[in-house]
């Protein structure tokens, strides 16, 4: 019996220090009160709910009066204790009187009690935790504290009177049998609610960790962007340096586009003196230099028809010579005379047609044409933008050059083929992917040349053969090449020893 008043004792000191504590803690509690008064108008419409348990209640008070006959035997039991009790009265104080007297109301009580106790001792615990979230549960706990520690004060008064007390006490517990059914409501509906918010504080601290985890993943997002900040400002001092330098730079480019830009007037000057020089160098050409030479070609024929009797067959021989030496230098006047207008002669292009121009050459060439037994072709042919005079003497050159290098005992055969190809579809460095262009093909079936000559032969004065093998004066095919450049195109020449040779010109279409 000691053992259940010492146990009581430690019981409410307990109370008490956690009394002390939850005062301290209500002015902490006082913010929370504004959410509390919420929380006591939804109690006030659980009360309405309440109201019909009292009658559940009252039904549960007629059993306790029931109840309250067995207890009377149970006071009789208690007077006993009372009489031992009074000799310990100096060192219980005045609590032990009544506690002797409620020790077997208690006993029964305990068992409940305990349970509450155990778990309102955790639910305080839990509660300061979760103070934010409990704030209705807190008014609930203070009021009843309150009523508890009244409860308390009676109680330690009337511990000494505990006798006279039983039957007060008995209506006392009565209202509290009612206080009780409504608590253990309440409690239900509050470890619900705890239920819920156990489960929403889950939510709640599975967010925070994501969020901690999204502050440090942004802090050393920060701290990178930080030091790329410091790195572009580096970057950016060093290229205002650079852009320094490059001003500089720009000052000293100007001024030396600024000497070039001189240098090429003095130049274009030059070339304008040149220009004139060349146009004097022609005239002489053409009229000072082929003056004695048709003089000479004039006197050996009048030698040579009538002096012929007197002449021996040397002499013959001789003047023949000079005869033909004089007819190779005229040819060779005539053909860089031909080069020297190809750059001087305006380039005025006009839509030509191909078919024509070689007309008027094999008519040019009938009797050539006609001795080497020789045709020519042409199974398809394009319009194309040229300057006429100059591609005529283009064609007349290589179709005079067919018909020279063909071979003795076969006909001579040309092809000339013209079409509008894509400059993407040609493998050409030189020629722009975008434009069309008009390929002009030039196919003989004569003696050819070596691969290795293939660039050599558009060279001014080169002769793959002798003079006295194949006569001309090695400028033709260079005119030719010099026509192709003023179009703007290009030609290359493919052959074999004895397979003929084959001349490709591209230029442009328009």
């Amino acid at each position: 019996m000691t053992t259940g008043i010492n146990s009581d004792r430690d019981e409410l000191i307990i109370i008490r220090q956690e009394l002390a504590f939850q005062n301290e803690e209500k002015e902490k509690l006082l913010i929370e009160l504004g959410i509390a008064n919420k929380e006591l108008a939804f109690q006030k419409e659980e009360k309405g709910k309440r109201a019909a348990e009292l009658g559940i209640a009252n039904k549960e008070l007629a059993f306790q009066d029931d109840e309250k006959g067995k207890r009377a035997a149970e006071l009789g039991i208690a007077n006993k204790e009372l009489a031992f009790q009074d000799d310990e009265k100096g060192k219980r104080a005045a609590e032990l009187g009544i506690a002797n007297k409620e020790l077997v109301f208690q006993d029964e009580e305990k068992e409940k009690r305990a349970a509450e106790l155990g778990i309102a001792n955790i639910e305080l615990a839990f509660q300061v935790e979760e103070k934010e979230k409990r704030a209705a549960e807190l008014i609930i706990a203070n009021k009843e504290l309150v009523f508890q520690n009244e409860e308390k004060e009676k109680r330690a008064a009337e511990l000494i009177i505990a006798n006279k007390e039983l039957a007060f006490q008995n209506e006392e517990k009565e209202k509290r049998a009612a206080e009780l059914i409504i608590a253990n409501k309440e409690l239900v509906f509050q470890n619900e609610e705890k239920e819920k918010r156990a489960a929403e504080k889950e939510k709640r601290a599975a967010e925070l960790i994501i969020a901690n985890k999204e502050l440090a993943f942004q802090n050393q997002e920060k701290e990178k962007r930080a030091a790329e900040l410091i790195i572009a400002n580096k970057e950016l001092a060093f290229q205002n340096e650079e852009k320094e330098k490059r001003a500089a730079e720009l000052i000293i480019a100007n001024k030396e586009l600024a000497f070039q830009n001189e240098e090429k007037e003095k130049r274009a000057a030059e070339l304008v003196i040149a220009n004139k020089e060349l146009l004097a160098f022609t005239y002489i050409s053409s009229h000072d230099l082929q003056e004695p030479l048709r003089k000479i070609q004039t006197f050996v024929t009048i030698i040579l028809e009538n002096e012929d009797k007197n002449l021996s067959e040397k002499g013959k021989y001789n003047f023949q010579r000079m005869q033909l030496a004089a007819g190779r230098m005229q040819q060779l006047i005539d053909d860089l005379l031909a080069f020297s207008r190809i750059n001087t002669t305006d380039h005025k292009f006009e839509k030509a047609d191909l078919g024509a121009i070689i007309e008027e050459v094999k008519t040019e060439l009938r009797d050539t044409i006609q001795e080497k037994h020789a045709t020519i072709e042409t199974p398809e042919l394009c319009a194309a933008n040229i300057i006429t005079f100059q591609f005529r003497q283009l064609m007349y050159n290589l179709i005079s050059n067919a018909l020279k290098f063909s071979k003795p005992d076969v006909p001579s055969k040309i092809i000339i083929e013209g079409k509008i190809v894509k400059g993407s579809k040609l493998n050409n460095e030189n020629l722009s992917p975008e434009k069309n262009y008009c390929h002009i093909t030039i196919k003989d079936n004569g003696i050819g040349f070596e691969p290795r000559f293939s660039e050599r032969i558009f060279e001014v004065f080169q002769k793959l053969h002798s003079k006295e093998v194949y006569g001309g004066t090695g400028i033709g095919l260079a005119i030719v090449k010099k026509i192709v450049e003023n179009h703007n195109g290009t030609i290359t020449a493919t052959s074999e020893l004895n397979k003929g040779a084959t001349f490709d010109i591209f230029i442009p279409a328009s």
